[in-house]
């Protein structure tokens, strides 16, 4: 075979592969035996405008089986906003199947909208189960509960788009729970009659402005925890042992600055009478120069002052052990 005819039989079937890839001849058929009405002219333009042709034709298929009327240029439309064209259909159909009134624009906005719209209508038709996290709260004397909530839940289709997600909708029980068991008297009694919690917390409402209907809410389970009164009580035992220690200090710290302060004073006494007595001679010999004073009364004031001391001597209490100063001799 000679080269040129080997270049002619290679482009020849490059040519006819890019043929059959734009011009999908199988799908055109497959959508015609299925009693799709789709042209080959507008499969060839869904590959120019980047949308694949078999998403569209597989789809209006499924919804013309399911009996459902199917738009190709909503379905296109919906492809090239970002939306997922199978979950759709298929949401519709179960929709269709289960009485739950869901238009063509409703699915594709809650699909637009970031929401599973297949897994709402599933869960529409059968409720979920939601567990919480558990719930921590303390009833009015003082022992804590820590209680595990189950939450049954139906989504509201007309809620979808806007309505609040299962956060919201976990927040709140909680928050229900929360203020039930803090308003029980005793711990007891939310042991005795968890029923009565969950009843109570249903009847507020807590799915409005939410994405979902609260069928049921079932306290699943309840552990006594700590006894947060008795902690409390002892936290503020222990303040007031540190406060009043505290002001035990204080006195203490000012009994002794005053101490100090009344030694010094004492030492500024002695000071000053220290002082005093070393005038007394000045004024002596300053009398004796004047002659306001003559011998014979320093003698008697000397006298004085030893008859003085003598009778402190004696009247000083004497030592343990020591013998008294013998005066006969």
């Amino acid at each position: 075979m000679e080269p040129a005819t080997i270049v002619i039989f290679l482009v020849s079937l490059f040519l006819l592969i890019f043929i059959l890839w734009m011009v999908p001849i199988g799908l055109w058929f497959n959508a015609l035996l299925n009693d799709v009405k789709i042209s080959l002219i507008q499969l060839i333009l869904m590959r120019w405008r980047k949308v694949p042709p078999s998403i569209i034709v597989n789809a209006m298929i499924t919804g013309t089986k399911a009996g459902i009327k199917l738009n190709r240029d909503q379905l296109e439309a919906h492809y090239l906003a970002g939306g997922h064209v199978v979950p759709v259909v298929n949401a519709l159909i179960s929709a269709e199947k289960a009485n739950i009134p869901l238009d063509f624009n409703s699915a594709t906005a809650i699909d637009l909208a970031g929401r599973n719209v297949l897994e709402a209508i599933q869960t529409s038709v059968i409720p979920k189960v939601i567990d919480t996290p558990p719930v921590t709260a303390m009833a009015k004397d003082g022992i804590q509960l820590v209680a595990k909530v189950r939450i049954t839940v139906r989504t509201n289709i007309r809620q979808l788009v806007g309505g609040a997600g299962e956060e919201t909708i976990i927040a709140r029980v909680g928050e229900g729970i929360v203020s039930s068991i803090g308003s029980s008297a005793t711990h007891k009694q939310v042991l005795e009659n968890p029923d009565s919690i969950s009843k109570l917390v249903l009847n507020k409402g807590l799915d409005s402005g939410t994405a979902f209907e609260i069928l049921s809410i079932d306290i699943a389970d309840v552990d006594v925890g700590k006894n947060i009164g008795a902690i409390l009580q002892m936290d503020q035992a222990n303040a007031d042992k540190n406060i009043a220690q505290a002001k035990a200090e204080e006195r203490r710290a000012m009994a002794v600055a005053l101490e100090h302060e009344m030694k010094a004073k004492a030492q500024e006494a002695r000071a000053k009478v220290i002082l005093a007595e070393a005038e007394v001679p000045l004024a002596l010999a300053d009398a004796f120069r004047n002659g306001n004073l003559g011998v014979m009364d320093y003698y008697k004031l000397e006298n004085i002052k030893a008859d003085t001391n003598m009778r402190d001597t004696i009247a000083k209490p004497t030592p343990s052990g020591g013998k008294k100063n013998d005066t006969s001799k």
